[in-house]
């Protein structure tokens, strides 16, 4: 059971009592990015004035930074009571319920293209960006760090389950006779195949939380108390994650006047800017927790989060698709999906051992430059231009 029980100093000596106001301030004074906390108020006034594209997208961006770094000091204050396990499922949840539900809205204006972007750009981002982040900064100054070798195994298999399902239906698609075959059969597979992958993730989730959760948790740490009352996290929590979610679409709604001022590709900022922008908190927290040793913790939001996107919030919004009767399938482009699967295979190989160090962080952040860059330099698609309307 979780209690807000007051934690011991120096032995038996207890801690001051934890109320309301004096977990404000341990968390007011939680972090030096908090003073950029200033940006949120005037982000959301010029958001809602005639200010110029780039002055939105530029100020809500410095809002997100201090709201993302508060959201990882909320999880790990509840991480604390509850577990890693639970601790890195609210990271990866927070962070891709906003994504489920610009996708949403996305599909019911029919801007399919925007919504794969979106999901394809998520799964990479955190993959190769986050993780290579987790490995190269928890792992500077240290030999090396380790991390349970079953769970990572595992989210392995699932992140091919991920790539086989999006591998499918390009096979499919390319080996049909004719073309309305083609897209009726791949539709057809889209659907079933997302509610398989549903039922996986229910079945990941039992794995995680119940029958297996001794394999995603950190080893106690004695000497590391809560800081602030349960009640208190939570609701800092769920207030900072509805604000970063405001600032969110005020920063998406800004993309299209950035795109047209500094002649940045719409493909490049579809896939590779946005993901980042929208899973900032999670970037953050993983980081954070990296650099504390805590990689069960790291590891799972940064894996997780994108087995959610390929587990959960993909096939959520092909099933979404097709109530509305949006033609949302699990079909990408060709290059699309030969990068994830690339990613996937590189990321595979580097956890299964249960082992990181900075070297391996090198690694995924290269890969993730040179993906990076393969968008920046490719050509856009025919069906690219709505990319930036989400």
């Amino acid at each position: 059971m979780i209690t807000e029980s007051q934690p011991l100093l120096g032995g038996n000596t207890p801690a001051p009592k934890m109320d309301f106001w004096t977990s404000f301030k341990i968390t007011a004074l939680s972090s030096k990015f908090n003073i950029l906390l200033v940006f949120v108020p005037i982000a959301l006034f010029v958001s809602f004035t005639d200010a110029s594209a780039p002055i939105v997208f530029s100020l809500n961006f410095m809002a997100i930074i201090p709201l993302a770094k508060l959201l990882g000091f909320a999880t790990e204050e509840i991480a604390l009571r509850c577990g890693s396990t639970i601790g890195s499922l609210l990271n990866a949840t927070f962070g891709n319920a906003v994504e489920l539900i610009l996708g949403v809205v996305a599909l019911e204006k029919g801007l399919i293209r925007v919504v794969q972007a979106s999901v394809l750009g998520s799964i990479l981002s955190n993959l190769l960006l986050v993780l290579g982040f987790c490995f190269l900064l928890g792992g500077a100054g240290r030999s090396e760090q380790s991390f349970n070798i079953t769970a990572a195994q595992t989210s392995s298999s699932l992140l091919a389950l991920t790539t086989l399902s999006l591998l499918v239906p390009a096979a499919f698609s390319a080996t049909a006779d004719t073309k309305e075959n083609a897209e009726v059969g791949v539709l057809n597979l889209s659907h079933g195949t997302s509610l398989i992958l549903l039922v996986v993730y229910i079945l990941f989730l039992i794995f995680q939380l119940k029958t297996h959760s001794h394999l995603y948790e950190d080893e106690e740490d004695d000497e590391e108390q809560p800081t602030t009352t349960l009640s208190f996290s939570v609701i800092t929590l769920v207030i900072v994650a509805a604000i970063v979610s405001i600032h969110a679409e005020f920063l998406v709604g800004a993309i299209e006047g950035v795109v047209e001022s500094w002649g940045i590709d719409e493909t490049f900022v579809g896939i590779i800017l946005l993901p980042i922008v929208g899973n900032a908190a999670e970037h953050v927290s993983a980081v954070t927790f990296a650099m504390k040793n805590k990689m069960n913790l790291s590891v799972g939001i940064a894996v997780s989060s994108s087995l959610q996107i390929g587990l959960l919030v993909t096939p959520a919004l092909v099933i979404a698709g097709w109530a509305i009767g949006q033609p949302m399938t699990l079909f990408f482009d060709d290059f699309e999906t030969v990068i994830l699967f690339s990613s996937v295979l590189i990321v595979n190989y580097l956890i299964q051992d249960g082992r990181s160090n900075w070297l391996e962080g090198v690694l995924l952040l290269s890969s993730y430059a040179i993906v990076a860059l393969a968008f920046y330099c490719h050509p856009t698609g025919s069906g690219s231009g709505n990319l930036v309307a989400l």
